[in-house]
C-alpha cells in the first residue's frame, strides 16, 4: 500500500524576528536558514519516516536536484519529480520568539504539474493505494478526478486555502483535513459547534480532520465525533507541525489503524515538531514518536 503525494517542493528562507514585520517596517533578522520545505515534501517525510511506502511527484528547478537526492533519502520513491527551467517554489518565512509564523509563498515549478503528469503516476497505482494533495501545486482538479476514477482513496489539505477550493470536485475527497481557519472558511462561521455541523450536514461522502492547535483535533467520521487534546510542550516553531500531522496520520490510517490511536501518534509527532526550529528537519523519527507516546500515554 502506498501514498502517492502530488506535492509542492520549496526552498524555505526562514527569519526569526521579535515581531512580524509590519507595513513600512524594516526589521532586524537575529537568524536565518535556507532549508527543504513545502507542504508536500514536509508531507512525504512525515509520511516515509512514519514507517509508509510514500511517492511523491512534483517539480523543482534543474539547479535543485540535490533536493531530490535529499527526498531520495528519506526514502521517498521520487522517479515522478521532475526538473524544470522554471525556479523552484520557495517561502519567505517569518518566525517569532512564541514560535508562530508568518509565510509568503512563490509557486515556481511547482505550477508545472498537469494532467499527464498526473496520469503518468497514477499509471502503476495499486486499488489499496492513496492520493494525497494540498494547494500549493497546479492541476489539483486532475489529481482528486482521476484518482477517483482510479479507485483510489484521496486526502487532501486545502492549505493555503484560496476561494477556488470550492469550485474543486469535492465530492471525490474520501478525507479532508483542515485547521480551524479553514474549516471556517469552508463553514461561514469560526465557531466550532458550527463548523462541525456544517461539515456534519454536507461532507457526508467522506470524513473530516479540524486541527486545532493547542487545543488538539477533531474527527468526524461515519456519524462519530473523535476528539483528542494536543500534547503540552513549549514550542519553538510551529512551522511544518501541520504537515508532521497529516503525514503520520496517514501513515497510520492508511494501514487500518484505529482512528483515535492514529489521532493520539499524529499529535505527539506534531507535538515534537514544534520542540524543534525550521520545517522538514523538524519532523521526528518513528522512534522518538513511539517513545514519546508510551512515556505521555
Amino acid at each position: 500500500m502506498a501514498v502517492i503525494n502530488f506535492g509542492s517542493i520549496n526552498i524555505d528562507h526562514v527569519y526569526h524576528v521579535e515581531h512580524f514585520v509590519q507595513p513600512g517596517e524594516t526589521l532586524a533578522s537575529a537568524q536565518y536558514q535556507q532549508l527543504l520545505g513545502g507542504k508536500g515534501a514536509n508531507q512525504s517525510i512525515a509520511l516515509a519516516k512514519a514507517g509508509a511506502d510514500v511517492r511523491h511527484v512534483g517539480r523543482i528547478h534543474t539547479n535543485d536536484a540535490h533536493i531530490k537526492q535529499t527526498l531520495i533519502k528519506h526514502g521517498i520513491d521520487c522517479k515522478h519529480v521532475q526538473c524544470s527551467e522554471t525556479p523552484s517554489g520557495h517561502a519567505i518565512i517569518q518566525v517569532t520568539p512564541s514560535g508562530e509564523n508568518a509565510i509568503v509563498l512563490f509557486g515556481g515549478a511547482n505550477q508545472e504539474l498537469d494532467a499527464k503528469t498526473v496520469l503518468a503516476a497514477l499509471d502503476s497505482s495499486k486499488s489499496e493505494d492513496w492520493v494525497l494533495t494540498q494547494n500549493e501545486t497546479s492541476a489539483i482538479e486532475d489529481v482528486l478526478t482521476q484518482a477517483k476514477e482510479s479507485g483510489l482513496k484521496v486526502a487532501f489539505n486545502p492549505a493555503p486555502m484560496t476561494e477556488s477550493v470550492k469550485s474543486l470536485p469535492l465530492e471525490c475527497i474520501d478525507l479532508l483535513i483542515v485547521n480551524e481557519v479553514e474549516a471556517a472558511e469552508f463553514a461561514g462561521t469560526d465557531d466550532l459547534a458550527a463548523m462541525e455541523e456544517y461539515f456534519h450536514n454536507n461532507w457526508q461522502h467522506g470524513e473530516v480532520i479540524i486541527t486545532l492547535g493547542k487545543r488538539g483535533v477533531v474527527m468526524l467520521r461515519k456519524g462519530q465525533r473523535i476528539e483528542v487534546p494536543a500534547f503540552v510542550v513549549d514550542a519553538v516553531d510551529t512551522t511544518a507541525a501541520g504537515d508532521t500531522f497529516i503525514g503520520y496520520f496517514l501513515a497510520a490510517y492508511t494501514k487500518h489503524t484505529d482512528a483515535k490511536q492514529a489521532l493520539v501518534r499524529a499529535c505527539a509527532a506534531s507535538a515534537l515538531a514544534v520542540m524543534v526550529d525550521g520545517a522538514a528537519q523538524s519532523i521526528p523519527d518513528l522512534d522518538k514518536v513511539n517513545k514519546f507516546v508510551a512515556k505521555h500515554t
